[in-house]
C-alpha cells in the first residue's frame, strides 16, 4: 500500500507542490489571518502588524545578548538597536518598492494575493506602516522590561 502525499499543487513544471503540510486546512486558515495575506486591511496597517511583531521581538536579543548586556544601559542599548535595525528593514522595503514591483506570486496557500501590494506606492504605504509599527513595538517591549514585576522575578530566579 503506498500513500501519495505530495502531489502537483496545479502545473507540475512550477514546482509547486501540495504536501500535507502546505495544503492542509489549519494551513491554509493560518497563512491567510497573517497580516500579509488578511483581507480587507490597507498596506499602512498591514505593515503596522507586522512591525510591531518585528519590533516586539528584536528588543530582547540586543538588550540581553548586545554587547551592553551586562551594565545599565542595557535596556536603552536594547531598543535603540532594536528601533535602528527597524530604520534599516524599513529602508529595504522601500527600495524594493522603488524598483518597480509586480502583483506578488500565486501558491497553494495564498491564491488571492493583496493587490495593493503589487504597486510602489502600496509599498511606501506598507513601510511606512512598518516603521511606525516596529519602533512602537520596541518601545513597548521596553516598557513591558522596566515594569517592577520583572524585577521581582528577576530577584525570585536568581
Amino acid at each position: 500500500m503506498t500513500i501519495d502525499a505530495i502531489q502537483p499543487g496545479g502545473d507540475p513544471q512550477v514546482g509547486n507542490l501540495a504536501t500535507p503540510l502546505n495544503s492542509s486546512g489549519f494551513s491554509l486558515a493560518f497563512i491567510r489571518n497573517l497580516p500579509a495575506y488578511r483581507k480587507g486591511l490597507s498596506p499602512n496597517r498591514r505593515g503596522l502588524e507586522i512591525g510591531m511583531a518585528h519590533g516586539y521581538f528584536l528588543y530582547g536579543p540586543f538588550a540581553l545578548l548586545g554587547p551592553l548586556r551586562n551594565t545599565e544601559f542595557a535596556s536603552t542599548a536594547g531598543v535603540l538597536a532594536a528601533v535602528g535595525m527597524v530604520a534599516i528593514l524599513t529602508i529595504a522595503l522601500s527600495m524594493y518598492g522603488s524598483v518597480g514591483v509586480t502583483k506578488p506570486t500565486e501558491t497553494l496557500t495564498t491564491p488571492e494575493t493583496p493587490e495593493e501590494l503589487g504597486t510602489s506606492e502600496g509599498w511606501a504605504e506598507f513601510a511606512n506602516g512598518f516603521f511606525i509599527g516596529g519602533s512602537g513595538g520596541a518601545f513597548f517591549a521596553y516598557l513591558l522590561c522596566q515594569t517592577p514585576y520583572l524585577e521581582l522575578v528577576r530577584s525570585v530566579m536568581g
